[in-house]
């Protein structure tokens, strides 16, 4: 989606200055985060690799954690010390921790789950997932990658960068694959401020998001609500509410502006 961006299971060493086992290596990562446990087979074919060399990049990540493999098969999965880097990650992340408490307020207030996002390539990472307050049993979302075109969080964040050319694949019926309707809706939101995502990433699931800017005036984040589209659209008591806590972080993250709300009738 972005000018510039990797997909992170290809090739990206070609024309670039790295170093070409550990570009193996994390390409063997991001291998085993789509396909979830995978044979050594599986994973040379899937990098264009010679067996003999995808064996002794898993042999190291194994020793390191990394990657581990199922007791009695020969798959191979993710390992624990990918979980304990993510878990840094995300404490050192300002905008997470200044966003805790406004995304537990955001909940409280409109009776909703709160998502709160950053761009990776083409897609919004939750970095941060607080559940409806309604005591339900909610799968936790921390770490999940939504199509950034197709998001209410990934919209708020794109309005405020330069466009791609790449194809917009569709998640459903709804999403947004047009280039220039998805133009339309990005000035929109960075006049505003306010996206919007009706059906177009899950089928009965909608979302208003809010941009998040830093010191600098860059979109770093943004964050959201998540309703049932059976709720659609959203009252605006809740796109207000969502406004506040987007300008709300931001200014704790050091953004002295933030869109104006457009004017009412």
């Amino acid at each position: 989606m972005l000018r510039g961006s990797q997909d992170p299971a290809g090739d990206s060493s070609k024309g670039r200055n790295v170093i070409q086992s550990v570009d193996r290596a994390v390409r063997i990562l991001f291998a085993l985060q789509g396909s979830r446990r995978m044979t050594l087979s599986e994973l040379a074919a899937e990098l264009g690799l010679p067996a003999t060399t995808a064996h002794g990049i898993v042999r190291t990540l194994t020793a390191h954690g990394m990657v581990v493999q199922e007791h009695g098969g020969g798959r191979y999965q993710l390992g624990p010390a990918v979980l304990r880097l993510g878990n840094v990650y995300l404490d050192t992340l300002d905008l997470r921790a200044r966003a805790l408490t406004w995304a537990h307020e955001l909940a409280k207030q409109t009776g909703l789950a709160v998502r709160v996002g950053v761009l990776l390539g083409e897609d919004i990472v939750i970095i941060h997932h607080e559940p409806r307050p309604d005591g339900s049993r909610q799968m936790p979302e921390v770490g999940i990658e939504i199509p950034a075109h197709a998001s209410a969080l990934g919209k708020a964040v794109l309005a405020h960068l330069e466009p791609a050319a790449d194809p917009l694949r569709s998640m459903t019926g709804a999403t947004v694959t047009d280039p220039a309707l998805l133009a339309d809706q990005l000035r929109e939101v960075a006049s505003t401020g306010i996206a919007y995502e009706c059906d177009e990433a899950v089928l009965g699931e909608s979302c208003v998001a809010g941009t998040v800017f830093d010191r600098a005036g860059a979109a770093v984040g943004a964050v959201g609500v998540v309703l049932p589209t059976t709720e659609w659209p959203a009252p605006e008591a809740t796109v207000d509410a969502v406004r506040t806590t987007a300008r709300t972080i931001s200014r704790e993250l050091g953004a002295s502006t933030w869109p104006a709300p457009p004017t009412r009738s």
